[in-house]
């Protein structure tokens, strides 16, 4: 596997755009940067080899799902995929589907709403202060322990941008009580931060942030082996048509509209995820995070459906007084199926880069987590989330009720999968042995 030359893990292509702004572009993981069985990074100093970190990724839509069309019926390995679920197909072996999750402290009295409470609990364990989450949420606990040793400690990422506005359902990330982590929503943002600041001719697209880079890229690939230079090629175009796909957004996807006049929403949700997805996809692949956040949609969401055929109200409104009908029903069943489909494109996305001796994906864990258990009813115990990727020893293939919290959740994923010294979290009170 190794190329011709040792390559460190840390190396990146560097430049100046016409306009004088500095680029950087990550490299994916290049055969030269690992030992002869792709199992570790090569040893680039007296600190010997390095393994291949461990990504985590957290992923949320907002206002929960309609239980009948999303937990399956079935547990142990034998189960169906029910309808919400059936994106899923390609990586049934690859998920583990969690149901029976309690979220105790957002039931405790307080502030707010149950939008409120149940967000904070979710990401927190702790109790809505009034303005935001009580404590950091899991995804800082965890980037706490592998995230240092990255460019960015973690990445925030959004796509649907309607929301009634408040902090706490406007951000799923916390660093502490009351101070939120905002989401990037913009694609044009998100690929500036992790390639550097566009010019006038980025915009226009006259030029490629790759054309700042081609006498490093040259240079890099005169000392790779044959497999490696097709590999850089390959990641480059990629990077590329990423490019021009946010190049190419209208000006109404240039700014964050939280709440949009009625008729003002903007159409292409999906569009913006995949692009979203791919840039969060980059950021893995070239190690400038191990940690990422991802609001598919906003707690207690206002989102239309155009996609889907479904703009006669907002996300939120289909979960109350539409939903008791069959035809409302069918409508959430859409709206939940679209927010899985989105969730295994990224799984796809990851699983095709390679890295080492697997793939991106065999070195993530990915949770996909929502706001309520059902979300007409508000229901903060009986919780489902998905469990995905190849990173850490628990159980893939398999549906597992269990009766245990969200806390015990997280604390299982962060010390039995990720192996990191996380001993506690709130309301955690065992590890879910079930699940590894």
């Amino acid at each position: 596997m190794p190329g011709a030359k040792p390559l460190s893990r840390r190396s990146f292509l560097r430049g100046v755009s016409l306009g004088g702004v500095a680029v950087r572009v990550g490299l994916p993981a290049l055969g030269a940067m690992f030992n002869s069985s792709g199992t570790a990074y090569a040893a680039a100093n007296a600190l010997g080899e390095r393994e291949i970190p461990s990504r985590f990724l957290i992923w949320f839509n907002g206002n929960g799902i309609l239980e009948r069309y999303w937990v399956p019926r079935e547990t142990g390995t034998d189960y169906r995929l029910p309808p919400c679920l059936r994106p899923l197909a390609p990586f049934k072996k690859d998920v583990h589907v969690v149901t029976g999750l309690d979220s105790p402290s957002a039931r405790d009295p307080g502030p707010g709403n149950d939008h409120h409470r149940a967000m904070s609990s979710l990401m927190s364990g702790m109790s809505f202060t009034g303005r935001g989450a009580g404590g950091p949420s899991i995804d800082q606990i965890i980037a706490k322990k592998i995230g240092g040793d990255t460019r960015f400690r973690s990445l925030q990422v959004g796509v649907c941008q309607e929301s009634f506005g408040e902090s706490v359902q406007r951000n799923m990330s916390w660093a502490a009580r009351d101070r939120p982590l905002p989401p990037e929503m913009l694609p044009r943002r998100l690929f500036d931060r992790l390639f550097g600041s566009r010019d006038e001719h980025w915009i226009d697209r006259k030029k490629s942030i790759l054309d700042a880079v081609r006498d490093d890229a040259s240079a890099l690939r005169a000392d790779l082996d044959t497999a490696d230079r097709l590999r850089m090629d390959e990641y480059l175009t990629s990077v590329r048509e990423v490019e021009r796909a946010v190049a190419s957004l209208p000006p109404e996807y240039n700014q964050v509209v939280e709440q949009p006049p009625e008729g003002g929403d903007l159409k292409d949700w999906p569009r913006i995820a995949k692009l979203q997805s791919d840039l969060t996809a980059h950021a893995f692949a070239s190690g400038q995070t191990n940690v990422a956040s991802y609001m598919l949609t906003k707690c207690q969401g206002l989102s239309r459906f155009p996609w889907l055929g479904h703009t006669s109200d907002r996300h939120h409104g289909y979960t109350h007084g539409q939903v008791e009908s069959p035809a409302g029903q069918r409508i959430m069943r859409d709206i939940n199926r679209w927010h899985v489909e989105e969730f295994a494109y990224l799984l796809a996305k990851l699983r095709s880069i390679p890295e080492g001796d697997g793939t991106l994906l065999d070195h993530t864990f990915a949770l996909m987590i929502h706001e309520h258990a059902e979300a007409n009813a508000h229901k903060s115990s009986g919780l489902a989330m998905l469990l995905a990727g190849g990173a850490g020893d628990f159980k893939r293939g398999m549906h597992t009720r269990v009766t245990g919290t969200v806390g015990d959740l997280y604390l299982t994923i962060a010390s039995e999968a990720l192996r990191t010294n996380v001993n506690s979290v709130p309301t955690a009170h065992r590890k879910l042995h079930e699940i590894i």
